[in-house]
Parts: C-alpha cells; structure tokens; sequence
C-alpha cells in the first residue's frame, strides 16, 4: 500500500502538477519528485537481520548496530502506543523519535506495529515482516549472552502448548 501511494504521488507530480499551466518554476516539481524517489528507495531499503554478535536494523542513509549483550527488553509495540510527537522524526537521518513513556528512541520501520528493542542506550523501533518468528529469533540469541530478559515478548511461552482443547 505504501508503495503505491508513493508511486501515486509520483505520477500526480509528474503528469498533472509539472504540466499544469500555473506552475512558474518546474525546477522545484523536479526536486519534490527526486526527494520523493529518495524516500521511496529509503522505504524499499529498510531490512533487519540478526548475526552470532549484533542485531542490524538498515536502511538507505541511517543504520543502527545493536549488540546482542546489550539486549534487555523485546516487547511487540506500536507507534501509536508509544505516541511519537513530531511528524518529521522518522524521517530524519537516523529516524530519532521522543515518546512521552519512554523518552527517546530510533525507529527504523516500514509499519506502526513492530517490536521495541530496549538495550543500553536509546531503544529501537523496528517493523519486520514476520514480527512473531524476528522477536523469537532475536530473543533466543540474546538470551544466550545475558540469560532471561527483563521483558521478552520472543520467548516461547510454555503454557500456550498446554491449552486446553474444546
């Protein structure tokens, strides 16, 4: 959906408004059209993976390394739980927020919804596409450098394969 509406608003600027008798300087139609093309590859570039030592959160211009060690919390959240002031933040350089509950963190995302990742310093916000099966692989590869977390939306949970069937 993103996508789209990123490609609709190319063709608007493109077919409609730089053709449009009242625009006086195209020039500036072209520089909107060249920054909208940058954020829609900065949006295509945004990726998450995990190795033996860090969790990469990355994207054109603003990547974030974070070690595994430094890992104390991994909560499922949104960024209307967390309430974000300020419609520029993601998309400045490294995409710092401010949240009225946890204070400043960075948000590389593509979605609302996504995973909190608290370690020592800032938090990070990340969306990625199996958010479930990234949490739980992120949580097992934590847990082996710093034993059980202080929140761990990731870790399997026991009781859930002993529900009780109707």
């Amino acid at each position: 959906m993103t996508v789209g509406v990123y490609l609709f608003v190319l063709l608007l600027l493109y077919f409609v408004v730089l053709r449009s008798p009242i625009v006086s300087n195209p020039y500036a139609i072209y520089v909107i059209l060249l920054l909208t093309v940058f954020l829609l590859f900065r949006y295509l570039s945004t990726n998450y993976s995990i190795d033996d030592r860090f969790l990469y959160a990355r994207r054109l211009i603003g990547t974030r390394r974070l070690p595994l060690s430094d890992i104390r919390k991994i909560e499922f959240s949104s960024l209307r739980d967390l309430s974000p002031t300020g419609f520029f933040g993601s998309w400045g350089y490294r995409g710092r927020m401010w949240s009225p509950y946890i204070g400043k963190f960075d948000g590389i995302y593509t979605d609302t919804n996504g995973i909190l990742v608290s370690a020592t310093g800032v938090p990070l916000f990340i969306s990625p596409t199996r958010p479930d099966e990234f949490a739980r692989e992120l949580s097992r590869r934590a847990r082996s450098y710093t034993g059980p977390l202080a929140v761990d939306h990731g870790r399997p949970s026991d009781d859930t394969a002993a529900e009780p069937s109707d």
